[in-house]
């Protein structure tokens, strides 16, 4: 069986190497992969929004199955293209990729359907949104209508800042068109969760939560980043919370976008915030996150590409979904100077003993060298019985990892620790 991967990040890499486990899988394509994927699977440099390209590859080379990762491809419709020659995907169909490709959508699906989220305001003209922060509630918090790398989103503590990210987003197109109109959002406070689900439309099927840590820096300093490590399971998304999201969040969400006409098949996932009022949706991805992918995929105890089938054929009822009972942490090895300017271009040595437990970002090959290529360069995961095992075991990772100008931070894992009393 031949499978296809469109990305070329870490949560690509945890997905192929997720897949290599499944035996009737002969070859794993991905495009375009990295250096470090070209480990576990043959890479061709087509991009992940050369929608066409990837067509044309999948049908000459009579693909069975292929995976749609990132958000880019699923919004532009990649899926679409594909199922209409034939080739069964997994990932949403681009009018239900529009969960994530449209704040406003989102938030309006969840105001018109009763889903528990931010108050909000829409706004297509900057003048109007910082009349209206004149007297809104401070902090708050601004984003972007579209897509902008998961980056977006900007925190205001004061009235000031809220105004410079209106003016920055809608102004100077910080984030490009995906600034033409903007959500200005009421602070929720409370831990983050973030929950990834299978779904087939029908049935939902959530993965084991987990706990990311955005910001550069030790302690949550720093600026925002893609992720700097993530931990699952969340200690704080208990039983009880767990429920109560199924009840009033993750099923009515699949319904909503049922009623909508926009069926969505693949992985959906919340971004929550745990409130005193209860659990709230801060945002809606129609994809793996990344790096939640690189501890949730390691601790499914059944097989990925059968859950994806039977996602694709609307049959996920009829399987069950087991997870292991572990714990899992990931550490984000990146380029010093992320998420700003970095150098690149250094010599990544990592041990064979411990190949399986990396997971690669960015880095390119050349003349047999694995050099780093990006600022998250890759993430080194361990699994264990307890959170504060998995933990010791990703430090234990890290420093058997060698590459010039490597940063990552110290502190992953340690407020999930301290929520479970366990340091």
């Amino acid at each position: 069986m031949k499978v296809l991967v469109v990305g070329g990040g870490g949560r690509e890499h945890a997905i192929v190497k997720k897949i290599k486990e499944n035996k009737n899988v002969t070859e794993i394509f991905a495009l375009p992969g990295n250096g470090g994927i070209a480990g576990d699977a043959v890479c061709v440099n087509i991009g992940a929004k050369e929608i066409e390209k990837i067509v044309e590859f999948a049908t000459d080379n009579k693909i069975d199955y292929a995976v749609v990762a990132p958000d880019d491809p699923l919004v532009l419709g990649c899926v679409d293209a594909l199922e209409e020659k034939g080739i069964p995907c997994f990932g949403p169909r681009a009018n239900a990729a529009i969960i994530e490709g449209s704040k406003v959508f989102s938030k309006n699906l969840m105001k018109k359907y009763g889903i528990p989220t931010a108050e909000y305001e829409v706004f297509d003209n900057c003048d109007a949104a910082i009349e209206y922060l004149k007297t809104a509630p401070i902090p708050t918090v601004v984003k972007a209508d579209g897509l902008a790398l998961g980056k977006g989103v900007i925190i205001a503590m004061t009235r000031d800042e809220a105004i410079d990210a209106v003016r920055s987003i809608m102004e100077d197109k910080q984030f490009g068109k995906s600034g033409d109109r903007i959500v200005i959002e009421e602070f929720l406070t409370g831990p983050e969760v973030s929950v990834l689900c299978f779904t087939d439309s029908k049935t939902v099927a959530p993965m084991v939560s987990s706990m990311d840590h955005k910001r550069a820096g030790d302690n949550d300093t720093g600026l925002n980043t893609g992720g700097m490590g993530t931990v699952a399971p969340n200690p704080y998304y208990t039983d009880a919370i767990a429920s109560e999201c199924m009840e009033k969040i993750f099923l009515p969400t699949v319904n909503a976008m049922n009623a909508e006409g926009r069926p969505f098949k693949g992985c959906l996932y919340f971004g929550l915030m745990l409130t005193p009022a209860g659990p709230k949706v801060i945002e809606y991805n129609c994809r793996f996150g990344d790096p939640e992918t690189q501890v949730v995929l390691p601790l499914l105890d059944t097989d990925l590409l059968t859950v994806m089938q039977a996602v694709t054929n609307e049959t996920l009822a009829d399987i069950e979904v087991n997870w292991k009972d572990e714990s899992a942490c990931c550490v984000i090895m990146a380029s010093s100077g992320y998420p700003q300017a970095y150098e690149k271009g250094y010599e990544i040595n990592i041990p064979d003993s411990i190949w399986d437990k990396v997971y690669v970002a960015g880095a390119e090959l050349k003349n047999d060298k694995l050099l780093t290529n990006g600022g998250r360069v890759l993430g080194a995961t361990a699994t264990a019985d307890s959170l504060s095992a998995a933990v010791e075991g990703a430090y234990s990772l890290v420093k058997q990892i060698n590459f010039g100008n490597a940063y990552y931070r110290n502190d992953i894992g340690k407020k999930a620790l301290m929520a479970t009393m366990e340091e």
